[in-house]
């Protein structure tokens, strides 16, 4: 055997060396993967073997008061992709021309999803219709799955679109209701979780879960669906009459503080919460950057009745009278004199109607007159700290603590910046700003005795079964004048309907107790000129009220006077919604003669057309309208009616007519 030479006993050196040296790397890589980078490892694994698909809850039901569907949650498909196994078939180009013709998407927009590396599940698309979800499932595509998804849907379009709101294309609340009670409607999610290989195949050894959503709760709200539709029709109406820059309602229970009615116009559809309704505006969005259809999306969004204040002008004069009324330094029949203005402080306030004085007048006179010199005198007899007592005391100097957000809350000046001249304008709805809920709240207290109740505007939370999980009660907040001046006031108040200002309120056979109004409106800190809020506010029945409503439109055009512009819509709201609460109308012997209708039976029109339907209801001398204010089809059927076949009412009376809907989403 020959003996190795020196050169190769150098190489075998190098070499074991050379060996050695790799087998450290090795020994070290492997230990680096294993130990330091072993958990991100995993968790690649576990991405790559797992697939792990979202279940949607479905969103709670949000119902009006007496069951009726205002807000429901519509089944339909939402399209998912695996890029690591649309990757491993190698048909990304293929697979994203499929979808691309199916889902009528950009072929770039899906191919670039679907080429997404180190990431799980992917949505290509939410809310497809049926037919394109089998067109899918039928194609077979690798990597590619359908999921059940739920969709948010308004049955009635814009119906009480500021009180119920809308959500996210996520289906969380953002606005309204659906905001503030999210954490009830949203329920919890599901998972369904299975072990694949990298095909995508489920592993027969592998682990599957399937973890159920849990529904979200339903809300019952306080809004009463035909009362809210009166509501929207009246202001609908008189947005066009006036030529307004909106008009907004609000119709309160007296007793339990319930909203039974809330709208503002112009609104929106929920259902397309960013689109506007109105062509004019719809063509300026539409060449907007993403800043100014924000400023639209708050202006269309924003609920004015909870989160804006403006100056309530001679309605708030009702204050001002309960208070002097409650204190005594004032009765119905203390005597006054108007000579068409007040000195105070060297300041001369005039009344609105200085150029032709009131003269001698009553206080109940003055009131139905709106004499502004005799509630400046009534605050001077009450005092500064007296009068601030009784705005406190009616809820001014803070929120009402109603179930939305966003709510505003008065501007009241402080005691100590308050001479005599801001006190006498005070006392006729100058100088102080309130929120419309914050009158209405107020006024409600007269309606109810002189107990303020706290707003309500949601009645119990329940579950899919019908079991009530929570309810929330009526709560009143305190006793803010006694009942004998509730209803002084409340008398006073209906002879501002019956003898002043108030008379295109009036309602044969129902006593209505009401308060024009009419306020130079602040823009930029300055009263603009020719801008005003018109308004009326009311109690009906005034000896047992069941209804306040409060009427304001902001910047009327041409008659600008809350008894020309407000006050009828008021008179329509009432009237419609007593009849549907069955409140009887007592005639005095006046109005037996003059107003009394015969009275005829409902005739059935349930199953006809509405064009059938309005000829039936015209040979029935009995008038109608529909659920949905807009309606173009003629052919329409109805599904229900109120009231029901052979109830007996008076000629000439409303029928509300409730129309079949498609329900199906694309």
């Amino acid at each position: 055997m020959a003996t190795p030479t020196i050169a190769n006993k150098k190489r075998l050196v190098f070499f074991l060396f050379f060996v050695s040296f790799a087998l450290f790397l090795l020994i070290f890589r492997i230990g680096w993967i294993q130990i330091v980078k072993g958990e991100k490892y995993r968790q690649l694994a576990h991405i790559q073997q797992t697939r792990d698909i979202p279940i949607p809850a479905k969103r709670g039901i949000i119902y009006d008061r007496k069951g009726t569907e205002l807000a429901i949650s519509a089944s339909t498909n939402t399209v998912w992709a695996r890029p690591a196994e649309v990757a491993s078939s190698g048909k990304v180009d293929e697979i994203s021309k499929k979808l691309s013709e199916i889902l009528e998407m950009d072929e770039k927009e899906i191919k670039e999803k679907l080429s997404k590396k180190n990431v799980g599940l992917i949505k290509i698309k939410k809310w497809i219709d049926k037919d394109k979800a089998d067109a899918i499932r039928k194609e077979k595509l690798e990597g590619i799955w359908i999921a059940e998804d739920n969709r948010r849907h308004y049955p009635f379009g814009n119906f009480a679109a500021h009180v119920i709101g809308h959500t996210t294309d996520d289906n969380q609340g953002l606005v309204g209701i659906e905001r503030e009670y999210d954490k009830y409607l949203s329920g919890l999610p599901g998972r369904w979780i299975k072990n694949t290989d990298a095909a995508g195949r489920q592993l027969h050894y592998g682990i599957e879960k399937y973890y159920e959503a849990e529904n979200g709760l339903n809300v019952v709200l306080t809004i009463d669906e035909v009362i809210q539709h009166f509501t929207e029709k009246a202001i609908e109406d008189a947005l066009a009459k006036t030529q307004a820059k909106r008009v907004f309602a609000i119709v309160m229970e007296p007793k339990t503080g319930d909203i039974l009615a809330m709208a503002v116009k112009p609104d929106y559809d929920p259902n397309k919460p960013r689109i506007p309704l109105d062509e004019n505006k719809r063509r300026l969005y539409e060449t907007l950057d993403n800043k100014g259809k924000q400023k639209i999306w708050n202006e269309m969004w924003r609920n004015p009745i909870i989160s804006d204040t403006y100056e309530p002008g001679s309605t708030f004069k009702l204050i001002t009278s309960a208070a002097g009324l409650e204190e005594g330094v004032v009765t119905p029949d203390s005597p006054f004199y108007c000579k068409g203005y007040i000195v105070v402080s060297g300041q001369r306030l005039k009344c609105w109607r200085y150029y032709r004085p009131h003269g001698a007048e009553t206080f109940t006179q003055a009131v139905q007159n709106s004499c502004n010199p005799v509630f400046v005198e009534v605050a001077q007899r009450l005092g500064l700290d007296k009068y601030y007592e009784y705005i406190e005391a009616f809820g001014f100097n803070k929120p009402t603590g109603i179930d939305l957000p966003g709510e505003g809350r008065g501007i009241i000046q402080n005691k100590k910046y308050v001479g005599p001249v801001e006190l006498a304008t005070i006392s006729y709805g100058q100088g102080i700003s309130v929120t419309p809920l914050q009158l209405i709240n107020a006024i409600s207290a007269i309606g109810n005795d002189g107990k303020l109740m706290e707003p309500r505007i949601v009645k119990e939370l329940v579950d899919d079964s019908g079991n009530v999980i929570h309810r929330y009660e009526p709560k009143m907040i305190r006793q803010v004048i006694s009942e004998k001046t509730a209803k002084e006031l409340r008398l006073i108040m209906e002879t501002v309907v019956t003898e002043g200002s108030g008379k295109k309120a009036y309602i044969p056979g129902y006593r209505v107790g009401g308060k024009t109004g009419t306020a130079d409106k602040i823009v930029n800190g300055r009263y603009a000129k020719g801008k005003v809020y018109s308004s009326f506010v009311a109690l009906a029945p005034v000896d047992d009220p069941k209804l306040a409503v409060l009427v304001v439109i902001d910047e009327p055009q041409g008659v600008h006077f809350g008894s020309q512009t407000a006050a009828p819509v008021a008179h329509d709201i009432i009237r419609d919604s007593l009849r549907y609460l069955e409140v009887e109308p007592k005639f005095n012997e006046d109005e037996t003669k003059q107003y009394e209708k015969q009275e005829v039976v409902v005739p059935e029109v349930r199953n006809l057309s509405l064009k059938d339907a309005a000829k039936v209801l015209g040979e029935c001398k009995l008038q109608y309208e529909t659920e949905s204010l807009n309606v173009e089809n003629p052919d329409a059927v109805i599904i229900d009616q109120f009231p029901k076949p052979g109830a007996k009412i008076p000629e000439k009376s409303i029928i509300i007519l409730y129309l079949k809907k498609d329900n199906n989403l694309n």
